[in-house]
């Protein structure tokens, strides 16, 4: 199905990270009409995105972000997004007063709050947003995006960043989208656990196990992880999107975060460790339903 785009004034915008998340993201910006730059740490990514979508690249960050009303940045954690904001080359130091960073990387509630402060000690606006709906999500325009920061900078984003997304949402100051974020990767953790011990228990049972998930889905134990994934599990695939080595530095960011606030999380912490020998066995680039194997075989 095609992305259909919101009628939007066009504005200028920089995009920093054309990764597997950031180039179909940048992709639906340039698509609704937005003048977008877009740098990369790897240049020749960016002249074959603009090579495919349109739109200019810049050698930098700060590049990229001189002009631009909205700079979007995905990149993979805080000190790449560090790398990328602060700093002589970094998009702060090309931003015009006012201007909005919008940071969709998963990346700690602390440097969320870190670059939202140093944002407004230059007048600039930092909104933490990290995403869900993985990889096809993106590609489809249709992630869900969890926010933090001011209610100004958001309302003023949210049509720009709703080309590539079905649901924009502020939940409260600077740091509440990645908490939000971690909130969503515990309860993935432990629902893939439970849909691997499921399909595996079932197989060993001798059912068919495809006829079964048809049935349980259209009941109370219907989720996304098992619409999109439980059939894949039974045929072993594991190649659908999010990776293992992404999932567990995100669940690092949850147990650091817990051991702060006093949060008690045994499932999270076990599940964990079940993806660090999904790691030992070479399945770092597996997407995270490849939880079965360690019951399979």
């Amino acid at each position: 199905m095609t992305k259909q785009y919101e009628p939007t004034p066009s504005r200028k915008v920089a995009f920093l990270g054309l990764g597997v998340m950031g180039g179909p993201m940048a992709g639906h910006l340039a698509a609704a009409g937005h003048q977008v730059t877009v740098y990369n740490r790897t240049a020749a990514k960016a002249r074959a995105w603009a090579d495919k979508h349109g739109g200019m690249t810049a050698p930098t960050p700060r590049a990229a972000a001189a002009g631009a009303e909205f700079v979007f940045a995905c990149v993979g954690n805080d000190a790449d997004l560090r790398s990328v904001v602060a700093g002589d080359d970094g998009a702060f130091a090309g931003m015009a007063r006012g201007a909005v960073l919008v940071d969709h990387t998963t990346a700690s509630a602390d440097i969320a709050r870190e670059l939202y402060a140093q944002a407004a000690s230059l007048g600039l606006h930092f909104v933490d947003a990290p995403v869900s709906g993985g990889e096809a999500g993106a590609i489809n325009g249709m992630l869900t995006v969890m926010c933090g920061g001011d209610s100004g900078p958001f309302e003023a984003m949210k049509p720009v960043a709703m080309a590539f997304s079905k649901a924009v949402t502020r939940l409260g100051d600077s740091g509440s989208g990645q908490l939000a974020k971690m909130v969503n990767q515990i309860c993935i953790a432990g629902l893939v656990q439970g849909l691997s011990e499921a399909v595996a228990f079932g197989m060993r049972a001798g059912l068919d196990m495809p006829a079964v998930l048809d049935v349980i889905g259209k009941g109370a134990a219907q989720s996304w992880q098992m619409d999109n994934r439980g059939k894949t599990m039974v045929e072993d695939k594991f190649d659908f999107g999010f990776a293992v080595d992404w999932m567990r530095k995100d669940l690092g960011l949850v147990l650091d975060e817990s051991r702060r606030n006093g949060a008690r999380l045994p499932a999270t912490a076990l599940v964990d460790q079940f993806y660090a020998e999904i790691q030992n066995r070479g399945g770092g680039r597996w997407d995270t339903s490849s939880l079965i194997r360690l019951l399979n075989k």
